[in-house]
C-alpha cells in the first residue's frame, strides 16, 4: 500500500531542520582547528646577533669561560654563561657588577645561577636589578663587568670574572720592564691593555715578592734618573701573587689619562717596598717618551790618579730622542761620591764643561 505525503504538511519540518541547523552556528562553538595550517602564519624567532666576552679563571686556575650576549628578532636580550671544569654539585651565583674589575662595583643585575654539572646558565634580560630598561645595545655600552661566584655561603670568592661593554680590552697592550732596586730577586713588568673606552688595564708582575707583602706603586712625573712628583696611585702589589690590577682613565689630579696618553708620558714607575717604607724601592722603570728603544754607545773611562779605578760610560737612546747615562766605575770606595762632567774638547785638549 503506497503512503500518500501531503507535499503542504511536510514544508514546516524541513524548515524547522534549517532553523536548528542555522542557529547552530551561532551558539559560540570553536570550529575544529585546521589539521594542516599554514607555515607561513606562525612566527620564528631567529639570533640577530651576538658578541661574547671571555671570563677568565680567579680562585681555580681551571675554571674559565665566556659570557654570550645575544639579541633575536623579536627584539629579546639573552646572556648565556659557559664555564670550564665547574665541579658536578656546583651552584654558582653570577651577576653583572657596576664599573670595571679592577675598581670593583655593586651588583647592577642579578644572572641565572651556573648549574656545575653543565657549567651553563641562560638569562633572559629586560631591566636591571633598579628596574631601569637596558637593550642589547645599551648592554655592548655597559660600563660593567661579570663577577661568577663559588656558592650562595662564598660570594667571597670567585671563580670566574670579566669586564664587558665599554671596558673590554682591544688586545692591543704595551710592556714596560721593571727592573730590581733594593732587592735584587724583585723585578717585572708593567703591561697596559687598552680598553674600548680608551681607558687602560695596568697590570703589575712582580717576580719574588714576599708572599705577606703590600707593595704600593706610582707612576711619577720625569725619568726614573731625574725623579719627580706622584701624578698616578696603583693599587699595591699583593705580594702572595705578584700582581696589582688598576683601571687607568685619570690622573690622581682627576687630568684625563688614557691609553694613549701613558704611550706618551714623561714619567716612570716606582714600586716600593711597603706603605710605611716609601723610601725603599723593589722596583722600578722608565714608561711612555722616556722608555729605551734598544739602542746604545759605550765608551771606556781609563784610570788616572788612581790605577784601579776604571770603567765606562753607556748611552741608551729614549723614544723622544733623549738619552739615559749610565757611568758604571770599578773599585770606588764604598762612601765616595764622583762627580762627572762632559767637556768640550778632547780630553788632551781640555775644555768647558757642557
Amino acid at each position: 500500500m503506497k503512503i500518500k505525503v501531503n507535499p503542504l504538511r511536510v514544508l514546516p519540518i524541513v524548515a524547522g531542520i534549517f532553523l536548528m541547523v542555522g542557529c547552530s552556528s551561532d551558539d559560540g562553538t570553536v570550529p575544529a582547528p585546521d589539521p594542516d595550517p599554514d607555515p607561513d602564519m606562525e612566527e620564528t624567532v631567529t639570533e640577530t646577533a651576538s658578541k661574547t666576552y671571555e671570563l677568565g679563571s680567579v680562585a681555580d686556575p681551571d675554571i674559565s669561560g665566556t659570557a654570550k650576549f645575544v639579541t633575536y628578532s623579536n627584539d629579546s636580550t639573552v646572556i648565556e654563561l659557559n664555564l670550564q671544569n665547574t665541579p658536578d654539585g656546583g651552584m654558582h651565583p653570577a651577576h653583572i657588577h657596576f664599573n670595571t674589575a679592577a675598581e670593583g662595583g655593586d651588583i647592577a643585575l642579578d644572572l641565572e645561577t651556573v648549574d656545575g654539572g653543565t657549567g651553563q646558565s641562560s638569562t633572559h634580560v629586560t631591566t636591571l636589578n633598579d628596574g631601569t630598561a637596558i637593550t642589547y645595545e645599551q648592554l655592548l655600552e655597559y660600563d660593567g663587568y661579570i663577577n661568577v661566584h663559588l656558592s650562595a655561603d662564598e660570594l667571597g670568592t670567585l671563580v670566574a670574572q670579566g669586564d664587558i661593554g665599554q671596558n673590554e680590552l682591544t688586545g692591543t697592550s704595551k710592556e714596560y720592564p721593571l727592573e730590581s732596586v733594593a732587592v735584587d730577586d724583585i723585578d717585572g713588568t708593567a703591561t697596559f691593555h687598552e680598553r674600548v673606552n680608551g681607558e687602560a688595564l695596568a697590570v703589575i708582575q712582580l717576580n719574588n715578592t714576599p708572599d705577606t707583602g703590600s707593595h704600593p706603586g706610582h707612576i711619577h712625573q720625569n725619568t726614573a734618573a731625574e725623579g719627580g712628583d706622584i701624578a698616578f696611585t696603583f693599587n699595591p702589589v699583593n705580594g702572595e701573587t705578584g700582581v696589582s690590577m688598576t683601571n687607568v682613565a685619570e690622573l690622581d689630579d682627576e687630568t684625563s689619562f688614557g691609553y694613549v696618553d701613558i704611550l706618551e708620558y714623561d714619567g716612570y714607575i716606582n714600586i716600593h717596598l711597603s706603605a710605611e717604607e716609601l723610601g725603599i724601592l723593589v722596583a722600578q722603570g722608565d714608561i711612555g717618551q722616556n722608555e729605551l728603544t734598544g739602542e746604545s754607545k759605550e765608551y771606556t773611562l781609563n784610570s788616572v790618579a788612581f790605577a784601579e779605578i776604571d770603567g765606562t760610560a753607556t748611552f741608551f737612546e729614549r723614544i723622544n730622542g733623549e738619552a739615559l747615562a749610565v757611568i758604571m766605575l770599578n773599585n770606588t770606595v764604598e762612601n765616595g761620591v764622583h762627580p762627572g762632567h762632559i767637556h768640550e774638547n778632547s780630553a788632551a785638549e781640555g775644555g768647558d764643561i757642557l
